[in-house]
């Protein structure tokens, strides 16, 4: 976090689009609210396209994201938003220029893709908001006064109140994961979860319950949650409950880490909801669940 402390002059940030089409009025209400705080705002060129579901062609958000990253002179890359598509070009970016001049990545959903990758490279990332609740918010809900915080150089801590399912204890570990559907597609893969030493935050929208159980269960079976240092469960939002799951997606969730031994903290207030707290992934937290539930950054 602190090579935004060190910028000199006005900090640039990017604005790109790698995966869903945008309303561009978001990009707009984004960049006015984004210069508002005295930031230097660049949108790229292909940011405002439309190309079938996706913010134009793969090659086109390679391009920009690319550039983004290749830039010396930014010091941040807001994802407008999330959809699907950045599978399709991950693959195809250079995310070693980060390593020398390093850019906070700002984002959620589809674009959990990029932060596992990040992880992975020991660099840190912001899951929070985007585009569309930095134009629609208000300059007072906490999702919007917590992110300026973070691109002022500034790691806050968290306390959640209780929740029936959480499991008591205190754990140490880099802050990872996001969308759980997001994870699970990238299974097998190179840009996987590496599990050691990790506290997995997770979290969906508009998934069956049954196939909530599916995914947890393959991260059991892959030996993804039995090496985790903690479990952190954030919104899952725009379902139905299965009464022939016979559990809830909370419930489904608690069990396939009931054999091990870390905490856990459920209802954790980030995910597909405007009330969505941004994370840094790739820093070090220290999370605490007793009667409240603690996460603090680790300095």
């Amino acid at each position: 976090m602190q090579f935004f402390l060190r910028k000199m002059g006005k900090i640039r940030i990017a604005i790109v689009s790698p995966s869903g089409a945008i309303d561009e009025n978001y990009i707009d209400g984004a960049a006015a609210r984004l210069s508002a705080w005295g930031f230097e705002v660049i949108v790229t060129p292909h940011a405002r396209n439309k190309y079938g579901r996706f913010a134009g062609t793969p090659e086109e958000r390679r391009a920009d994201l690319q550039w983004a990253i290749n830039q010396t002179d930014i010091s941040a890359i807001l994802c407008s938003r999330g959809g699907y598509g950045a599978v399709q070009i991950v693959d195809k970016i250079d995310f070693s220029p980060l390593k020398k001049h390093p850019k906070l990545l700002i984002g959620f959903s589809d674009i959990c893709i990029f932060h596992s990758v990040l992880t992975n490279m020991k660099l840190p990332s912001i899951h929070g908001i985007m585009a569309k609740h930095l134009t629609e918010l208000g300059e007072n809900d906490l999702p919007v006064q917590m992110l300026r915080q973070m691109l002022a150089g500034k790691t806050p801590n968290y306390k959640i109140p209780p929740y029936p399912l959480n499991r008591n204890g205190a754990t140490e570990g880099i802050l990872t994961g996001g969308n759980l559907s997001v994870l699970y597609g990238l299974r097998g893969t190179k840009f996987d979860i590496k599990p050691r030493g990790k506290i997995l935050f997770i979290e969906d929208l508009s998934e069956k319950p049954y196939h909530i159980d599916r995914m947890m269960h393959n991260l059991k079976l892959g030996g993804i949650l039995e090496k985790l240092s903690g479990l952190i469960v954030g919104q899952f939002t725009e379902f139905e409950e299965d009464e022939l799951m016979l559990k809830t997606v909370y419930e489904i969730i608690a069990d396939s880490v009931a054999n091990y031994d870390y905490p856990v903290c459920f209802n954790f207030p980030a995910g597909h909801v405007p009330y969505n707290l941004p994370l840094i992934f790739g820093k070090k937290y220290e999370l605490n669940v007793s009667d409240n539930a603690e996460l603090k950054s680790v300095r």
